[in-house]
Parts: C-alpha cells; sequence; structure tokens
C-alpha cells in the first residue's frame, strides 16, 4: 500500500514543477512580411519627431515674428533676441516629459493613442502656421510637443511587440525625421516661403503617419503562451499595479541617467549657444547660418540611429564624456569666437549630431535584448523619458547663460580662412 501511495503522490521534482498551462493569448512578431513593419517604424519615427524638429529649427524665426530683434544695433553690442531659442526649446519639450511621465502607468489603448497623437500633430502645425499671436504659436508648439512625447512612449512601447530590429528602424526614421526636417524648413524658407505657409505644407505628415500606422504596420500575430512556475519567472513576469511599476523603473536608472546628460549637452549647445555663432561677410546671413548648423547637427544624428546593425557602442558614459568636451568648444567659440571658417563649426557640430544619435539608439538597442519581453513595453516607454528630462533642464539653464552672453562686449574674428 505504501508503495502504491507515494506512487500516486510523488515528491516534487525540478521536473514536476513546470507544468505547461493555456493562459490568454498574447501578442508575438511575425516573420513573413517583416518588411512592412520595419518601414512602418522608419516612416512612424520620421514623422512622429518630424513637427519637433521643425519648430526647433524655426525657432529663429518663431521669435522674430513676435519679438524686435534689436539688441545688437550698437557696434560692441551681440546681435541677439530679447530671449533664446531656449525658450522654445521649453514650450516644445516640457509638455513632452509631462506626457511620457505618465504613459507608462496609463492603460495601452494603442489605436486611441495614436489617434490622439495624429491629431495633436496636425492642430500644432495649424496653429503656428496660423498664428496672429504669440501665444497661439507658443500654444501650437506645446500641442506638438505632447503629440511626440505620447508617440514616443506608445511606439516604443507597442515596439516590444515586433521583431527586434524595428527599434533600429524606428530609431533610423527619427534621425532621418532631424535631417528632413531640418532641411525642408530650410530650404522652403530659402525658396521664400515665409514660415506660415511653411507650416501648412507640412500638415502632410499627420496624414502619412496615420496611412503607416494602420495600413501599413501588420498587428502582432496572437498565440496562447504556456507559463511556468512563478518562483522560476519572477523577473520574467509582466508588471502589475502602480507600486510595483514604481520600483522597476528605479533599476533602469543605469540606461536613463547617460541618456539624459548627453542629450542635455546636445540642446544646451543646440538652443543655447547655436543662435549666438556668427561668422560675418560669408555666403550665408545670420539666420541662415542657424538653420543650416541645425542641419549639420541632424544629419549626423541621422547617421549613427541608422548604423547600430552594423556598428554597436553600448558604452554610453564615454559619449557622455566627448559631448561635454564639445559643450567646452561651442561655449568658449561663441565667448572668444576664435574658430577661423564656419566648416571647421560644421565639421563639429556634425560630430556633436553623431555623439546624440549614437546615445539614443544604443541605449534603446541594448535594452531589447537585455530586458525580458514582458517588461519590455513598460522599460521602453520609461526611459524614453530621459531625453526629454535633459532637455528641459538645457532649456532651463540656456536661458541665462545666452542672455549672459549677449551682455558680453562683441569679440573679433581674428583669423579668417
Amino acid at each position: 500500500m505504501s508503495q502504491i501511495q507515494v506512487k500516486k503522490n510523488p515528491t516534487p521534482t525540478r521536473q514536476t514543477l513546470a507544468p505547461v498551462v493555456v493562459q490568454a493569448p498574447v501578442e508575438v512578431p511575425r516573420k513573413r512580411g517583416l518588411w512592412r513593419d520595419l518601414i512602418a517604424f522608419w516612416i512612424l519615427g520620421l514623422c512622429n519627431i518630424y513637427g519637433y524638429v521643425v519648430m526647433l529649427t524655426a525657432a529663429h524665426d518663431v521669435i522674430k515674428k513676435f519679438h524686435y530683434s534689436g539688441r545688437g544695433i550698437e557696434q560692441h553690442e551681440r546681435d541677439c533676441h530679447f530671449i533664446s531659442t531656449g525658450a522654445i526649446l521649453l514650450a516644445d519639450v516640457l509638455p513632452a516629459m509631462f506626457v511620457k511621465m505618465i504613459m507608462p502607468f496609463v492603460p495601452f489603448r494603442v489605436h486611441c493613442l495614436v489617434a490622439l497623437a495624429i491629431i495633436f500633430s496636425a492642430a500644432g502645425f495649424l496653429l503656428v502656421g496660423m498664428a496672429y499671436f504669440e501665444w497661439m504659436a507658443i500654444l501650437g508648439v506645446i500641442i506638438t510637443s505632447a503629440s511626440c512625447g505620447i508617440g514616443d512612449a506608445t511606439f516604443l512601447g507597442y515596439s516590444s511587440k515586433f521583431n527586434k530590429n524595428v527599434v533600429s528602424t524606428w530609431s533610423s526614421g527619427g534621425g532621418a525625421a532631424g535631417v528632413v526636417g531640418s532641411i525642408s524648413y530650410a530650404t522652403l524658407i530659402e525658396l521664400k516661403l515665409t514660415p506660415s505657409e511653411t507650416m501648412l505644407v507640412m500638415l502632410i505628415f499627420p496624414f502619412i503617419e496615420a496611412i503607416s500606422f494602420w495600413i501599413l504596420l501588420r498587428k502582432p500575430q496572437k498565440i496562447a503562451s504556456p507559463t511556468v512556475p512563478e518562483q522560476l519567472t519572477e523577473h520574467h513576469k509582466p508588471l502589475k499595479g502602480f507600486g510595483n511599476k514604481f520600483a522597476y523603473a528605479r533599476s533602469l536608472v543605469k540606461y536613463m541617467m547617460p541618456l539624459g546628460l548627453v542629450y542635455f549637452f546636445v540642446y544646451f549647445l543646440n538652443q543655447g549657444l547655436f543662435e549666438l555663432i556668427q561668422f560675418k561677410n560669408i555666403f550665408l546671413d545670420k539666420a541662415s547660418q542657424y538653420r543650416w548648423l541645425n542641419v549639420a547637427y541632424r544629419i549626423g544624428e541621422f547617421i549613427a540611429r541608422s548604423s547600430v546593425n552594423i556598428f554597436q557602442f553600448p558604452k554610453i558614459w564615454l559619449m557622455v564624456v566627448l559631448q561635454f568636451i564639445n559643450l567646452a568648444y561651442f561655449f568658449t567659440e561663441v565667448t572668444f569666437c576664435y574658430t577661423p571658417s564656419i566648416w571647421i563649426t560644421f565639421t563639429i557640430v556634425l560630430w556633436e549630431g553623431l555623439l546624440g544619435g549614437g546615445a539614443y539608439v544604443n541605449t534603446f538597442y541594448r535594452m531589447s535584448h537585455e530586458i525580458p519581453p514582458a517588461r519590455l513595453q513598460f522599460a521602453m516607454s520609461t526611459v524614453v523619458q530621459a531625453d526629454a528630462y535633459g532637455i528641459a533642464l538645457a532649456g532651463f539653464l540656456a536661458i541665462p547663460v545666452h542672455n549672459a552672453i549677449c551682455l558680453l562686449p562683441v569679440a573679433e574674428r581674428t583669423i579668417v580662412w
């Protein structure tokens, strides 16, 4: 009897603790037709960031439309706007930052969130393009920022349900947005379109974003998933509840800190110092120099964001150090004006873009390989906040630093090539 009883109630072993239990269907990536997902995420990255880039590229013109730029009347004074483009940067990043902070904790209704992002994007272009008062232009920038924040958190979170390579194409598309946005705006202005007319032309991009998401992008395939015992999968279980999510978010600081610092240095340069760089008596006037410096940065960022499938560089802290060196160069340049040629400055700006784009794509590519799939959606939506924190801090500091440099006497460029 005792032998029979032992057979009916065997002692638990590691094998008997792994029953297969069918759960509710989960979404998994599909291999056939992968090209559609890769292209769709590239276009979504392009369209989501495009409005944000255009607003920053247009910052000089937005301010000029409503503010008299006459601080540089006397020969010994610098040609500065009454406020720096850092003010536009704050309007362009703070809403996105607040949106990104709450997005990981709200229900993930992907279709509703994407629709909201597209509507906000179109409304932002309309408000800035048709602005008759300063508050309308600032409101348009704010709405565009909110659209970008919703899209960033939503699309990066949604990428966890697809092939890991969509992270690369999403980042590449975001980098392309920098190039396409800055070049298209600068080119249309050179073709004598007004900033308002240019904004209205760009309404095509929210429409393209909608087509890419609802028509080109495939829906993830649903299958039943097996489950294994709780004690064997503690770090692989989906996060539930605000407390668990908040506790797990603290473990993501190792990804967030270096990414945030890189973007702090980048945007302190681009929005606090770029406007103060001026080479006289060359083929570009002051406003054009600002626009094309932004183009150079975006080209470098695009190249770096598109390179992760060829070259990975996980040492983000080294990029932080190199970006700080760039900051030191630009700060001394706008103060003492010692660079003999604008082409040297363009080259350094291109390098700055390579570091910024490389930090972004390598951070999320590394996460896609290190974080369990069940937690990847939340992790992506959380870490994407890091660049917003860095950019917001840069905007706050860029304004007083810009104004302090504006009060300095003009430094003469003694060596010119």
